[in-house]
Formats: structure tokens, C-alpha cells, sequence
């Protein structure tokens, strides 16, 4: 790719912050503390830079609300998500590799902006090289002065699913387990009370990791790369079936034909799954741009922008089944409604690939995905109701050819990754996952 393109994600890493501020790093921060906090907002707004966490909502908005709501009483922070566990993703991981800097950077302009006396960057515990890069660039800019560094703590917390899940995340920082709360952080953010509901700041590695450099050249500047609609680059994965697994970084709006078949090698895609939150991906929307409203437009979703590319060789049943079973794992349970649904669907599923199942599955399968997601908290049963049923729609066919007629394909891992080479490419799964339980514990044997 040319060098052009890598706006966030640099060849090599940024060896410390002297090299990351002869680059022009610190720019960005020193306009903001100039211009003030409203204008600062101003800036993300004109823009144009949307969550690139999955959503696609617009940065500057939100930054804006918890900044109006805040006048009304209460403390706001800033949290940023750096709990990356979508399946088939590794950007952030890789941002935070290679540029930790840049997203100090751009936490401390947004905790500016907001007016937050105190920011946090949530990270998980077993990512041991990039919350070690992180917290040396935190404390590097505390050593050099950055106005707010010292207020900016980075917390470590679990492997689960859920720590990724933005309410989810804020339990973690007061020190409680991964589970979603009901109000969202922009109504009960951090350390809440009934009389303080605190507006919390939520945004991902990659969006924060945008900030600086919208204070430092302008919001035209980075409109000049993207779409109108979808303005700069993104940082996507692509693992699976295809030739050359990696991360890329390219403008919004280039075509996922590129990026998933001209770049990565896919030679026979029958199936892309953006996450599991999203519908299946079928090869006749491979010219889609790769923007958040052509995806929505479609009926998908480009998620956090992690591809998990299935060849025409795989068995699409079993492959439901494997990313069934991940979400009925991963279900925190206070729902029964999704936790007694996504294992019923994974148990159905189960059935069907061993050749034990009958049209009763299939039909229950379908039930499921409509009840799936009573009273939900989070997004989980929402996203394994459009997953499996889009499954379903897709691949009838393949559902109702196993029945009485088990899977003889090869087995696929479940796409958590544990790392990407950033050289070669080679991507390694976790190999201790066909271990864990519903209750996120792990069996002591592979037979447990």
C-alpha cells in the first residue's frame, strides 16, 4: 500500500515519544488546549469522524451530549475501550503496537473536551505487550508534561467477551465484573449515583487514535481521504480462507472486493462474517464500499471492521455452530432469555452437524432467534439473532442436507485471535477456547 494510506498504523513502531513528536506527535493536543473545549468539539464534529468501533456514530455528537449533559451536574470522564474481543479482529491491538503515542494523544484531547478531570484506557490483561506499550507511553507523557497525562489511568481486566460491551467496560474500571448495565454510559456513566449520573465518554482505540490528528491539520484534511459520509481510513482484519491474513489500513468507501480479494487473497469466498453481530455476507455484495451506511443499507454491518472469510469448502452449519457456541460461551446470564437462547441454539446446531437433527431443529433455530433477545441488556442476543438467522436465509439448503447426515468437513476454529505476525501475517487462534464453560470458567482436560 502506499505510505499515504497509513494515517494511524505506521510501518514500524514508534520507538518513544521523542520519535513520535519529531513526526509531529503533540500537535494536536497543543491546538486544543489553544482553542479551548467547545471549539475542540467543533473540530471532531466538522470532521466527520464516526465510532470505529462498530456503531459508525458520529464522534463529535457524541462527545458534544455527554459535554451538555454534564452542565446539569455530575462529573464526566473518558473511557477508552481497548478490550478488543470481537472475533477476527486485531486493529486496535495493532495500534496500540505500533502507536501507543497517538492514542495517549487523542485521550487527552478528548478528556479536554469533555471536561473530564480524569480518563481511563481499559485494557485487557492478557494483551501484555500492548498494555506495556500503553502505560509506557502514558507515563512518558506524564514525564514530558502533557497536561491531563497524570489523570489518565490504564486498567487491566478479563479475557470475557463482554469486557468489550462499553457498560460492561465501566463495571470493570470500578473494579466490578464484566457485565452490562442497563442505562447506557452517556445516562450512568462512571461511579454514578442517583444523584450524579457522571457522563462517560466511550470510544475505541481506533476512533481516539483519529483525534490528533483532526486537532493538528484540520477537519478538511481529514475529510480529503474517505467519503462524505465516511470521511478518513480505517484499520481492518482479515483472517480465514484467503492468502495473505493481516491488518490493513485503506480509505472508507473502497470496495470489500479489494480488500478482501485483491488484497488478502480470497479466491472462492462463500461466506464473510463482520463479527457476530452482523448478517452473513454473501459474494454478490463483495463490490460494497467498505462504509457504515452501504453496509446498514445492504442489511449488515461492517462491525469493528474484522472479516472472517469462509471458502466454498466449508460446511455452513458447522461454521454456525462454531460462532453459536462462542456467543452461548461468552452470554454473561443475567438475561435467561439470551443465555437459555443462544445455548439452545448452539445445541441445536450441534445436533444438526453430528447428523442428529431433524427439521424440529431448524425450525427451533428459527424460534429462537426471535425470542432470543427478550429484555436484552446488550447488544449479544441481538447480534446471534441476525447471525444465525441470516444463516438460516442463506444457507437453507445446507441446514436441511444435514439432517440424518453429519458434517464431514474439516473442523474451524473459533476466530479468536490471540495474535496477527505483523510481517508475515500469520494468525494464531486461541487454542485453549474449546475449553471454556457457559459459566466462563475452563475444564480442566479437553474431555472436562
Amino acid at each position: 500500500m502506499p505510505a499515504s494510506l497509513h494515517a494511524l498504523l505506521p510501518d514500524a513502531a514508534v520507538v518513544d515519544l521523542a520519535a513520535y513528536t519529531d513526526a509531529g506527535g503533540g500537535r494536536g493536543l497543543e491546538r486544543a488546549l489553544e482553542i479551548g473545549p467547545d471549539a475542540t468539539i467543533e473540530e471532531v464534529r466538522r470532521s466527520g469522524l464516526r465510532g470505529r468501533g462498530g456503531a459508525g456514530f458520529p464522534t463529535g455528537t457524541k462527545w458534544s451530549s455527554v459535554a451538555e449533559a454534564a452542565q446539569e451536574g455530575g462529573t464526566t470522564y473518558v473511557a477508552c475501550n481497548a478490550a478488543e474481543g470481537e472475533p477476527g479482529t486485531f486493529k486496535d491491538r495493532a495500534l496500540m503496537a505500533r502507536n501507543p503515542y497517538r492514542l495517549v494523544e487523542g485521550v487527552l484531547i478528548a478528556k479536554h473536551a469533555v471536561g473530564a478531570p480524569r480518563a481511563f484506557i481499559a485494557v485487557k490483561e492478557r494483551f501484555t505487550h500492548e498494555r506495556q506499550r500503553v502505560v509506557d507511553a502514558r507515563d512518558a507523557a506524564v514525564a514530558a508534561g502533557w497536561e491531563g497525562a497524570d489523570e489518565l489511568k490504564v486498567v487491566f481486566g478479563p479475557d470475557e467477551y463482554l469486557f468489550g460491551e462499553e457498560s460492561a467496560m465501566l463495571e470493570v474500571i470500578e473494579g466490578k465484573l464484566p457485565l452490562p448495565r442497563i442505562m447506557p454510559p452517556y445516562q450512568a456513566g462512571l461511579f454514578a449515583t442517583m444523584g450524579s449520573p457522571n457522563p462517560t465518554v466511550v470510544n475505541n482505540v481506533e476512533t481516539l487514535s483519529n483525534v490528533p490528528s483532526i486537532l493538528a491539520e484540520g477537519a478538511e484534511a481529514f475529510r480529503a481521504v474517505g467519503t462524505e459520509e465516511a470521511p478518513g481510513t480505517m484499520v481492518f482484519t482479515v483472517v480465514g480462507d484467503v492468502e495473505t491474513p493481516g491488518v490493513y489500513e485503506l480509505p472508507l468507501g473502497t470496495s470489500l472486493r479489494t480488500l478482501v480479494c485483491e488484497i488478502a487473497g480470497a479466491e472462492d469466498p462463500q461466506a464473510i462474517i463482520s463479527g457476530v453481530s452482523n448478517t452473513v455476507i454473501t459474494p454478490d455484495l463483495l463490490d460494497l464500499p467498505l462504509d457504515f451506511d452501504s453496509f446498514a443499507e445492504a442489511g449488515s454491518g461492517m462491525g469493528s471492521g474484522g472479516f472472517m472469510v469462509y471458502g466454498a469448502q466449508r460446511d455452513m452449519v458447522q461454521v454456525a455452530a462454531t460462532l453459536a457456541r462462542f456467543l452461548a460461551i461468552e452470554s454473561c446470564g443475567q438475561c435467561l432469555a439470551c443465555k437459555l437462547g443462544t445455548g439452545a441454539m448452539w445445541e441445536h446446531l450441534d445436533r444438526l452437524v453430528a447428523g442428529d437433527g431433524d427439521d424440529t431443529d431448524i425450525q427451533e433455530l428459527r424460534n429462537h432467534t426471535q425470542t432470543v433477545t427478550d429484555g436484552n441488556r446488550c447488544y449479544l442476543p441481538v447480534g446471534a439473532a441476525l447471525l444465525i438467522r441470516s444463516f438460516l436465509i442463506e444457507f437453507g439448503d445446507a441446514f436441511t442436507a444435514r439432517i440424518g447426515s453429519p458434517s464431514t468437513a474439516e473442523p474451524v476454529p473459533v476466530p479468536k485471535l490471540l495474535d496477527v505476525d505483523p510481517v508475515t501475517g500469520e494468525v494464531t487462534y486461541d487454542p485453549e477456547y474449546h475449553r471454556k464453560r457457559a459459566d466462563w470458567s475452563y475444564a480442566e482436560t479437553d474431555g472436562g
